[in-house]
């Protein structure tokens, strides 16, 4: 089995990575588009450790994203995407929070939460306990005024669906917002937390079981066995801790902008072009993208 190496970009410098890179069985292919520069190497499996270390001193500087992906089944049949910061560029809880006046304290805690260094469970309790008796009409707002989707968001679930994938929308926050970025960006369904209410406040406690790791990696076992696959047919992406297991076990796990304990562990990273390349890691070309 043979990988290959993907580089996308939108500076100058990918070719001259790719025929550089330890292991090639050929020269570089590279392909314009309308936005990024997409160039692709074939690479022996044998030399994949070499490979990864050589792209983790050569790629970020010259600010490059890249996946090395095996060459056979590129094309997954499940994309299954944590929303924060991920499918949307803020973090909805850190938003809310700035409503009822504690969005330092609960972004700090987000930051931890996201790297790894508190548990997922009880740090979502604390930040939720921080919103006790905010008017449930901030949530609209918040949505309405804060949230926003991140370049390549609707392309990126468009054109799986458009070669019959399954779009699954996971999140450790809250189906307030998945609903609406799930409708906004085309997914058909998405698993969130609740919060709980009196129907006119919020009671600062959230539903449970919570929705983390464990259930996001749950998520992607019974999406994929709902569509005849398994987690090698999928993509799994996200940015923190919590999104871990389900990149570990996909077929294609990519790390969007992550936290560096996300980023060490996968071999797909997306840091400086747009979810789109999510697209080019699966061997799409640029006459593929459907747009949004």
């Amino acid at each position: 089995m043979n990988l290959v190496l993907t580089l996308v970009t939108k500076s100058s410098g990918a070719l001259k990575i790719a025929n550089a890179a330890p292991g090639g069985l050929g020269a570089a292919t590279e392909r314009g588009g309308r936005v990024w520069s997409v160039t692709e190497r074939e690479i022996d499996v044998k030399r994949e450790d070499d490979l990864i270390a050589y792209l983790n001193a050569e790629a970020a500087a010259a600010q490059i994203d890249w996946a090395v992906t095996p060459k056979a089944n590129r094309r997954k049949k499940l994309l299954i995407s944590d929303m924060d910061s991920t499918i949307i560029g803020q973090e909805c809880l850190d938003e809310l929070a700035d409503f009822a006046g504690f969005k330092a304290e609960v972004s700090a805690i987000t930051e931890r939460a996201m790297r790894g260094e508190l548990d997922f469970a009880s740090a979502l309790r604390t930040r939720v306990a921080l919103l006790k008796g905010l008017d449930l009409s901030a949530l609209e707002k918040c949505y309405t005024e804060r949230v926003t989707l991140n370049s390549g968001a609707r392309e990126l679930v468009a054109t799986m669906k458009a070669h019959g994938a399954r779009c699954v929308l996971v999140s450790g926050g809250f189906r307030f917002f998945t609903s609406r970025v799930a409708k906004a960006s085309g997914f058909h369904t998405d698993r969130a937390n609740t919060l709980d209410d009196d129907g006119k406040v919020l009671l600062g406690k959230v539903g449970e079981p919570i929705l983390g790791r464990e259930a996001k990696l749950t998520a992607l076992k019974e999406e994929a066995a709902a569509v005849q696959a398994t987690p090698a047919d999928a993509v799994a992406m996200g940015d923190g801790a919590n999104d871990l297991d389900m990149i570990r076990a996909a077929g294609l796990g990519v790390a969007y902008k992550a936290k560096p304990i996300v980023a060490a562990e996968t071999k797909a990273r997306i840091q400086f072009t747009d979810l789109t390349a999510a697209l080019f890691f699966q061997g799409y070309a640029e006459s593929d993208v459907v747009s949004a």
